[in-house]
């Protein structure tokens, strides 16, 4: 007869709760969703600032992008503050700051009157750019930041500049700036029309993805 006390312990397996995800986040977390919700906000006010014209919602998706700022700075100080560092706080601040750092600013653009087909490549190029800056910093912040908690400098200007190109679309809107009269007017090149304007944010995508470029982190 067997040993009672030698057979395996066979445990039930563990069944998730409910909501289980939202659970494991921290306060960090929640702030840069904020940040990401800032971001699709402006998104929409843009949209609906080319459907009826109201300079209101054009200054709102404006004022949004130092607002998704501000959640950006907050969230890394909370998670230094409190200690809590993850791989997805990391990945949810890529994917917020993508959206409120480079798809509302093309959106915005769009909506005040870069609607040619050369603008269109520029404000692609400017996402695209975004998007490359931050995947690079996701896989060589470890390397950089040395067993330190935060990098010491960026490669290439940090995504969160763009908040510089919305305040030049709301200071152009301020002046009725905007559509056929966007400053430096309009070129039509080839088969397409490029408003030297959508130049400021193929610049700014440049400067994103430098490699030689070094900002010291802050």
């Amino acid at each position: 007869m067997s040993n009672p006390r030698l057979l395996p312990v066979v445990t039930a397996p563990r069944v998730p709760k409910h909501f289980s995800m939202i659970r494991s986040l921290h306060l960090a977390d929640f702030l840069t969703l904020a940040n990401a919700a800032c971001g699709v906000a402006a998104v929409f006010c843009a949209m609906i600032f080319e459907g009826n014209g109201a300079l209101s919602t054009f200054y709102l998706a404006a004022a949004l992008a130092p607002a998704a700022l501000a959640f950006d700075m907050l969230d890394g100080r909370v998670a230094r503050w409190r200690h809590q560092h993850s791989p997805l706080g990391r990945e949810l601040d890529s994917l917020a700051d993508i959206i409120s750092f480079g798809v509302a600013p093309a959106t915005l653009a769009f909506a005040a009157g870069m609607t040619g087909g050369w603008d269109s490549v520029g404000l692609v190029y400017f996402v695209c750019c975004g998007v490359s800056r931050l995947a690079r910093y996701n896989i060589t912040a470890e390397a950089l930041s040395a067993g330190e908690d935060k990098v010491p400098y960026f490669e290439g200007t940090p995504i969160p500049v763009s908040v510089l190109l919305t305040g030049v679309l709301a200071f152009a809107a301020w002046q009725d700036r905007l559509g056929d009269d966007l400053y430096w007017g309009q070129w039509i090149i080839g088969p397409w029309v490029l408003h030297p304007l959508v130049l400021l944010f193929v610049l700014a995508g440049t400067l994103m993805v430098s490699k030689t470029l070094r900002i010291p982190k802050l």
